[in-house]
């Protein structure tokens, strides 16, 4: 009897290098590919997969919606987030969402064959510094969302920030001083624990 996977990423090196990965140490695999999330959904409707190694920023994707779409459709499927980012940020809220394991990219190949056999035989794969966050938000009834600790006005300045305005035209268009954008950007650095717009933007992405 033949596993049924589908890969999901738009990078050719990506989905060929994992499929020969997991070709080499599993008999009987039928492999499958998408690169956007409406072509995964389309998929998903006419195919009974087992797994599906889904990218986190697929275009079209929808961040942690995509976990519920997929499963609207394909109840039992198991799902395992695939991303470059680190799963000590990103893992926690996906996991939460519904996905079976997390996944980095830049995993070695005994780590991908690892995460693909331990969904195989016990449905879930976690890592265990992801079942000590797991334990941990329990207890300490962490946030999920690093975006709820800030306060109306810094998300209103996050929203413009990631629109393209500059501290100029968000002092116009907020009606306050350039040193309070100023005062106000370096709170919201410090909150979300990031050094600058690059790396707001890419948490934003994630996370809205």
């Amino acid at each position: 009897m033949s596993y049924k996977i589908l890969i999901v990423d738009d990078h050719l090196v990506i989905k060929a290098g994992v499929s020969i990965i997991l070709n080499g140490e599993f008999d009987n695999l039928d492999i499958q590919y998408s690169s956007t999330f409406s072509e995964t959904l389309e998929k998903v409707k006419l195919f009974n997969y087992d797994l599906i190694i889904l990218d986190i920023n697929i275009p079209g994707g929808k961040n942690i919606e995509m976990i519920s779409e997929i499963r609207a459709i394909l109840h039992e499927v198991k799902i395992l987030m695939f991303s470059a980012h680190e799963e000590e940020f990103y893992a926690l809220r996906y996991i939460y969402a519904g996905a079976d394991g997390f996944l980095n990219k830049l995993s070695s190949e005994e780590r991908i064959v690892e995460a693909v056999k331990s969904i195989m035989d016990y449905g879930k794969y976690l890592t265990d510094d992801l079942m000590d966050q797991l334990n941990d938000s329990k207890f300490n009834k962490e946030l999920l969302n690093p975006f709820d600790k800030l306060s109306k006005r810094e998300i209103e300045i996050v929203n413009l920030l990631v629109s393209g305005d500059g501290n100029l035209e968000i002092s116009n268009s907020l009606g306050i001083q350039m040193s309070t954008v100023s005062t106000y950007k370096n709170r919201i650095f410090e909150k979300l624990k990031i050094n600058n717009l690059v790396e707001l933007i890419e948490k934003y992405q994630i996370y809205n």
